[in-house]
């Protein structure tokens, strides 16, 4: 890893651990098959709790070294009500379909499986992080500009929406209908298009 290589990475740990400074913070690598075409250096900052209620937070680190034409550098978060590697292969794993799919804002995409075992959330939104705001979501590493953008889990139902009527709409739905995203057994808040 080159000095500048090294230098971003401490900048955007060192970035993360300012806007969460009351929560202890583990560095932790899955400890699967990783696909080779994640960085080597990359990790997910595991951020507990600090305070009674609060979910845990995950944050990758590395995700920024794909550069897309057009598009500012991105890392994840995902929010959970307990902690477990789960969530650490989660965005391995999205680092992964980042490199093939050029996710952004408002993409939505499938895992294939429910997000926690019981649970109709199996697909993700990249969603702004509106439980932090700004503050967390922009980062400036030298010249470089890197986003952190949430990674929320939702419905199949969920996803026609944003499909059909769009991002803003979606997310209307979320706000007027109070969303517990921390809630891996929440229900749907619409109702799929076509079936009203």
């Amino acid at each position: 890893m080159t000095s500048g290589v090294q230098e971003a990475y401490a900048a955007l740990e060192s970035h993360v651990r300012r806007f969460f400074k009351r929560r202890s913070v583990t560095s932790r690598r899955w400890s699967g098959i990783v696909p080779n075409r994640v960085p080597d250096d990359f990790r997910v900052l595991e951020l507990a709790p600090s305070r009674a209620g609060e979910p845990w937070a995950y944050v990758s680190l590395g995700n920024w070294e794909y550069v897309h034409a057009g598009r500012c550098s991105l890392e994840f978060i995902l929010l959970a009500p307990s902690q477990s590697e789960r969530h650490v292969e989660l965005l391995t794993m999205t680092a992964f379909y980042d490199r093939h799919e050029h996710l952004d804002l408002g993409h939505v995409f499938p895992l294939g499986e429910p997000w926690l075992p019981g649970s109709a959330l199996d697909v993700l939104l990249v969603s702004l992080p509106y439980p932090f705001g700004p503050a967390l979501e922009n980062a400036h590493v030298g010249e470089k500009h890197v986003r952190f953008l949430w990674l929320l889990p939702i419905t199949q139902a969920e996803r026609a929406y944003r499909l059909e009527y769009g991002l803003d709409a979606l997310e209307d739905q979320f706000e007027a209908k109070g969303l517990e995203y921390w809630r891996p057994d929440r229900v749907s808040l619409v109702v799929p298009p076509n079936t009203h």
